[in-house]
């Protein structure tokens, strides 16, 4: 699988006790190598699926060690390349529950990572059985991306970070095997308020909206509502319930579910076991600080 993405350093800091935003807050803080795809290649590599990476580090200290994590992990990172703000950095505070109570990223420069695609992109291309992108790196990047999988006749599955390139160019997702989003990203694509709708009325919003908007396979993610799912090709569409699970650190999940939902994909499952297979790999980093877990087997 090859995976085309960018590297964070997430700064976490957990609450203690409740938090509140306008005082001082006792609690744990943690630096991690983060990132949206970074999770996704650590992901599914912990679920045996051979990845390489076309990344970007920083070139110093850091950035060499963040490389070497994921090598150590099995990560094919031939293509992560050194670069200059080739890494960016997310800013979290958790509260006492473990859920989001802000945040604020600083997005690397892409530059490096285009250039070294339009250089090296047909060799890494032609040498892959799939490919996950962070549609919203950069225009340039996701329009070569989907040109080179079409020419090349790969499949390739979305997972978005800000959903600006999204909104600016939807029409990348009519290229696209399947794109999974929460439900603050998919309102923004189907330019409706999607916060506190019931799964029932959420899978008629998604078998409606995916048919404007074009896109063959969809899932929205709801936390702790489960998630809905259709597959406009086949006609499937359905609901899966959550997991019951004590929360630890609610990062991460979202790239968790993408992560074995894609690997589901890949072996040939049909989208139901696909999200179901997502929802437990899910369910499980919930349950840890960090933004993967080691647990993998269930």
């Amino acid at each position: 699988m090859l995976v085309i993405g960018s590297i964070f350093v997430d700064v976490k800091g957990f609450a203690r006790d409740r938090y509140m935003p306008e005082e001082r807050n006792v609690g744990d803080v943690q630096v991690v190598a983060g990132g949206v795809c970074r999770n996704v290649a650590e992901n599914l590599t912990r679920l045996n699926v051979p990845v390489r990476f076309a990344s970007m580090v920083d070139d110093n200290a850091m950035g060499r060690e963040v490389r070497d994590g994921l090598a150590a992990l099995g990560v094919d990172t031939r293509h992560v390349i050194a670069a200059e703000k080739g890494m960016g950095m997310w800013l979290a505070i958790l509260n006492e529950k473990g859920d989001l109570a802000g945040s604020i990223s600083r997005q690397p420069e892409f530059g490096a990572l285009e250039d070294y695609l339009r250089r090296r992109g047909d060799e890494i291309m032609a040498d892959t059985d799939g490919v996950v992108l962070d549609v919203d790196m950069s225009a340039g990047i996701s329009g070569l991306v989907l040109e080179l999988a079409k020419r090349y006749g790969k499949p390739v599955y979305s997972i978005v970070g800000n959903m600006d390139v999204v909104l600016q160019h939807p029409e990348y997702l009519h290229d696209v095997a399947c794109f999974i989003c929460n439900e603050m990203e998919a309102g923004r694509l189907f330019r409706a308020d999607l916060a506190h709708i019931p799964p029932e009325n959420m899978l008629e919003v998604l078998r409606r909206g995916s048919a404007v908007a074009g896109v063959p396979a969809m899932v929205i993610t709801m936390g702790p509502q489960g998630s809905v799912y259709v597959d406009n090709n086949t006609g499937e569409f359905g609901y899966c319930p959550p997991l019951p699970v004590d929360v630890v650190d609610t990062t991460g999940a979202g790239d968790a579910f993408f992560s074995a939902a894609v690997a589901a994909l890949m072996r040939g499952e049909p989208l139901s076991q696909a999200v179901l297979a997502g929802t437990h790999l899910a369910a499980q980093t919930l349950k840890v600080a960090g933004s993967c877990a080691e647990d993998t087997e269930e």
